[in-house]
């Protein structure tokens, strides 16, 4: 079992979270951005640095991941295609995407898409908060524990 990261919007105390984890469990890490990552030295943590581009990232991460796999995404397009390949995805928020709320996820998704396009709305989530921190912490050592 392999850790992918969507490292051009993953918060930078959600990337510590997991460097520590996978020091930790002994698992690897691998981070996909269109701009260069620092990560820490490790042989168990990878930085991918893919072409600029709409969903490139994503495109490797989909193409690379396998069954079994986890994606730390909070694109909620990839965290669908992941879950084709029966790989599991996890949000920086501590929420993981599943067959049963994928398409309400995706059509919410949609729906604001149109409304912001609109100028109905304007915005996006609010930042993580501590709280949002340990769920995620807490979700990531719960998967790592039952998946090792």
């Amino acid at each position: 079992m392999k850790i992918w990261v969507d490292a051009d919007a993953c918060p930078n105390v959600i990337k510590e979270i997991l460097f520590k984890a996978a020091q930790r469990t002994n698992t690897e890490l691998t981070l996909v951005a269109n701009q260069y990552l620092r990560t820490p030295a490790s042989p168990l943590i990878n930085a991918i640095q893919v072409a600029p581009g709409f969903d490139v990232a994503d495109s490797h991460i989909v193409q690379e991941c396998i069954a079994g796999d986890l994606v730390i995404t909070a694109d909620i397009p990839l965290a669908a295609e992941v879950l084709r390949k029966f790989a599991h995805a996890l949000n920086p928020r501590g929420e993981f995407y599943d067959q049963e709320n994928i398409r309400h996820r995706l059509a919410m998704r949609n729906f604001m898409e149109e409304m912001r396009s609109t100028g109905q709305v304007s915005g996006g989530p609010p930042p993580l908060g501590n709280r949002e921190r340990m769920d995620f912490a807490n979700a990531l050592d719960r998967f790592l524990a039952q998946n090792k």
